[in-house]
């Protein structure tokens, strides 16, 4: 999706029509002292030099015939920060006066295989994003689809240039979503934004004067309320506070104060940046995401199964504590089976730190676990001396039976995974009717693990639920295979879309989308304010 050009950079392209062509009469030598520079540049970059030997260093942009193929980079790049990138990376005004003032065979050879690198960077960028996600956030797990430099070059030059970079863009409708309102957004900053924050205090229904005013401007400036005078909070502003409170993943109470007057006063430009974070991921996840999937969003604490691009079943989701080594990391894998009534093996890091120092204080302690030893054999507790061990020495193993108090309650779902990360039931119900529901150590709790259950089933079963209630009515563990396994997305997104294509917001429990965007405007991505 490409903006207007505007019009002095359509002068520089018809200015640049002549770029690099070489006169015939002087053909044989500046093609040599060309190609020679082209090899000497490229040689630089073990993937360029392997792209022009191929060639025989002949160039891809330098020739008169090559114009249409400029045009459309140039068009590419300024549009660069439509997508969120760094515009002054891929400044086409700058680049086009360069490329005008590179006069001699070996400027125009160096500036031939400039233009290959900022293509190839280009591509990289738009496609799988600017960042190394694992480098910003180390719970970031993300294996991100990487193409090749030198494959994605060589279709290029065999391919309909402005058609080709049009294909590099995510082509995901949520990513298409996301830079419709970003743009959307950028226009309001450039009209002044939702105007001025509503003062400290609560409101609710009856209030009046100058705050509710405020409040009413503000939510008719973002869309949740149409136009009033009104200046009492009245039902109408009620409403209006619901449908925001909604949208932002709040307790839709209908009053102000608190978290959600806080949400409210949210500067435009803040949310902005949560969107082009959002576009950042999409990117990362630049791959077919399954015609069934399962997609975890943390920071939306759920859990859905998605078929065709329509979520067909959600769930209120518990994740990972706060703590550092407790926060549920960001990765995609394959789900490939359940286990109804499973036995809970506690991980060594709960056993250590958690149950140890309690089994040495009284060794008839969380008596609802079993100790076991290498072997897997149930150890006598008396036996053993808890306070000759420590973190490291401690030789013993724990885990739960089967049974309704089992902390991964009766059935879990598995993705086979080297971080030890699966959805689950859980006992503690209680935890769902919180607004922010970060409290396991990492895993996934969900609050109807039976009905998602039967969604899954019901794609190899005419009776999910007689089926699983089968199994389950045992009391004994029982393994159920996926015919058909489902991959699962575990993402973090305080921007996205809802079915209806309307924009959502979450708070940024973890701080990693703060992380990001610090690391992309290092990069010199920037908010922009546009003038409609």
């Amino acid at each position: 999706m490409f903006l207007s050009l505007n019009s002095q950079l359509l002068r520089l392209m018809m200015a640049a029509a002549l770029f690099f062509t070489i006169s015939a009469p002087l053909a044989q030598a500046q093609t040599t002292a060309f190609r020679q520079a082209v090899a000497e540049a490229a040689s630089r970059d073990e993937e360029l030099a392997t792209f022009y030997r191929e060639r025989e260093f002949q160039g891809i942009w330098s020739d008169q015939r090559d114009a249409g193929r400029r045009n459309a980079l140039m068009a590419a790049f300024a549009d660069a920060a439509q997508h969120g990138l760094p515009a002054a990376r891929y400044d086409a005004n700058a680049l086009m006066a360069k490329m005008r003032a590179a006069t001699t065979p070996a400027q125009q050879g160096a500036m031939e295989v400039e233009l290959s690198r900022l293509f190839m960077q280009y591509a990289r960028d738009i496609q799988t994003g600017i960042l190394t996600p694992s480098s910003v956030v180390a719970e970031i797990k993300r294996e991100v689809p990487y193409r090749s430099r030198l494959g994605t070059l060589r279709a290029f030059a065999q391919s309909n240039p402005a058609s080709f970079l049009r294909s590099l863009p995510p082509s995901s409708p949520e990513y298409t979503r996301l830079m419709r309102e970003k743009l959307r957004l950028e226009v309001m900053l450039g009209a002044g934004g939702w105007g001025p924050t509503v003062p400290a205090g609560k409101l609710e229904l009856g209030s009046s004067g100058a705050r509710v005013v405020a409040l009413r401007n503000r939510l008719i400036a973002m869309g949740f309320l149409e136009r009033t005078a009104t200046e009492t909070f009245d039902a109408s502003i009620q409403t209006a506070v619901q449908r925001f409170q909604q949208a932002h993943g709040l307790s839709a109470d209908g009053s102000v104060g608190g978290e959600t007057l806080s949400q409210i006063n949210v500067q435009m430009a803040s949310r902005l940046q949560s969107v082009i974070v959002a576009m950042e991921r999409e990117r990362w996840l630049n791959r077919p995401r399954g015609a069934r999937h399962i997609w975890v969003n943390l920071t939306d604490f759920s859990a859905s199964i998605v078929d065709n691009d329509r979520v067909t079943f959600s769930t209120r989701s518990v994740i990972g504590a706060g703590a550092e080594d407790r926060q549920s990391p960001e990765f995609s894998d394959v789900m490939e089976f359940m286990v109804i009534n499973p036995s809970w093996y506690v991980p060594r890091s709960i056993v250590t730190k958690e149950y140890l120092p309690m089994l040495q204080a009284n060794r008839n302690a969380v008596r609802q676990l079993d100790i076991t030893d290498s072997s897997g054999r149930v150890v006598d507790r008396s036996s053993v001396n808890f306070s000759s061990f420590n973190e490291k020495t401690f030789p013993y193993s724990m885990r739960q039976g089967p049974s309704e108090g089992n902390a991964l309650g009766l059935v879990k779902f598995i993705f086979p995974n080297k971080y030890n990360i699966y959805l689950h039931d859980t006992p503690s119900k209680s935890l769902f009717g919180r607004e922010v529901r970060a409290f396991s150590h990492g895993c996934i709790r969900l609050a109807d693990p039976f009905d998602f259950a039967y969604a899954l089933l019901a794609k190899q079963t005419s009776d999910p639920e007689g089926f699983f209630k089968s199994r389950l009515s045992t009391g004994k563990e029982a393994r159920v295979n996926l015919d058909a396994p489902v991959p699962v997305h575990i993402v973090y997104r305080t921007a996205f879309t809802n079915v209806t294509g309307s924009l959502q917001f979450r708070r940024d429990i973890y701080g990693r989308d703060a992380k990001i965007w610090n690391a992309l405007a290092r990069q010199g991505v920037a908010v922009r304010a546009v003038q409609g």
